[in-house]
């Protein structure tokens, strides 16, 4: 093994260190910026899921929230006093990924055949109807004023109680989502996504079946989107319609198209971005949403692509590190 080959590997040893001691970091900060993090984790996992429709298959969706608020509302009411029903955390979280998905195959045989603005204010509206539905059932989610008192959850004995303990649930679940992602996205599965984004009309000629294509993405999004919403829930022990507004949906879609639509990378780049620049501009508190609209539009002005070229994917990470650890010497 020659000496470049080894200087090679060291150094991206010396990069894997460094992300590994960052990460362990995190928790050793003040709990208002593990918040935070846990809050950028949270909107990754969101996002990464909402990119298998909007980046992947095609198919503008703004009312991903839904699918939010279906699983929190999975935990609020089979872990509270509010049918006295105490199930543990993670059948809860699968439980709310099954719903999830359910609730993702309804919304999408009725818009199968509907593509651009009108497929976005079909799933804008579904995602009202769900926070209306919500608001109005007091019977079952207690309306407007939401269900507190939730149980404390816990993962296989251990309690998760603070900031520092769903930091890490929160990173093992956005590091799966994120690698589960990128393998739907080589397969074929992925390839026939790709197809059916760039022409229906082929995809269904060369004999596809594109209702199933549609159905699948719709169903492993709001899976997704659904256990994001469970861990969520158990985060804050509330839940409320308030916190599933059409604003929340809207910024999951703003970090696709600011990150990089279709880009793993870009997805983590733009919930880092979004999630954190209100909170740096708090000394502004008069003109942040102002600032924060500039910066948008100056950002999709400048970088119509997104933040992070599609060149610079996760597929084009793990070849570059393959490439670093396993080239032979030229020497």
């Amino acid at each position: 093994m020659g000496n470049s080959v080894i200087v090679r590997r060291l150094g991206l040893l010396a990069v894997l260190a460094l992300c590994v001691v960052l990460l362990a970091l995190v928790p050793h900060l003040p709990s208002y910026y593990v918040r935070v993090v846990d809050s950028i984790l949270i909107y990754i996992i969101l996002a990464v899921g909402l990119n298998l429709v909007v980046g992947y298959a095609g198919l503008l969706d703004l009312g991903f929230i839904a699918f939010y608020a279906v699983g929190a509302y999975a935990y609020a009411l089979l872990a509270s006093g509010q049918f006295d029903i105490h199930l543990p955390f993670i059948v809860i979280l699968f439980i709310g990924a099954a719903a999830g998905a359910i609730a993702g195959v309804l919304l999408g045989f009725p818009v199968l055949k509907l593509r651009g603005d009108y497929l976005a204010i079909v799933t804008l509206s579904f995602g009202e109807i769900i926070r209306i539905a919500i608001n109005n059932a007091d019977d079952l989610t207690n309306g407007p004023q939401g269900i507190a008192g939730l149980d404390r959850a816990s993962l296989f004995g251990l309690p998760l109680t603070t900031p520092v303990h769903f930091y890490w649930l929160l990173l093992v679940l956005a590091i799966t989502v994120c690698g589960g992602v990128y393998y739907m996205e080589r397969s074929i599965l992925g390839k026939a996504w790709r197809a059916l984004r760039e022409d229906q009309d082929v995809v269904r000629g060369l004999g596809i079946n594109t209702t199933t294509l549609k159905l699948l993405a719709f169903a492993l999004s709001a899976a997704i989107g659904g256990a994001g919403g469970v861990i969520f829930g158990a985060f804050q022990r509330f839940v409320s319609p308030e916190s599933f507004t059409f604003q929340e949906s809207l910024l999951v879609v703003l970090i696709i198209i600011i990150g990089g639509v279709g880009n793993i990378v870009g997805v983590i780049a733009g919930a880092v971005v979004l999630v954190v620049l209100p909170e740096v501009l708090h000394f502004a508190a008069q003109y942040r949403l102002l600032i924060y609209g500039v910066v948008l539009v100056t950002v999709i002005v400048l970088r119509p692509g997104g933040l992070v070229s599609p060149r610079f994917n996760l597929g084009f990470i793990i070849r570059k590190v393959r490439t670093l650890w396993l080239s032979p010497s030229k020497t």
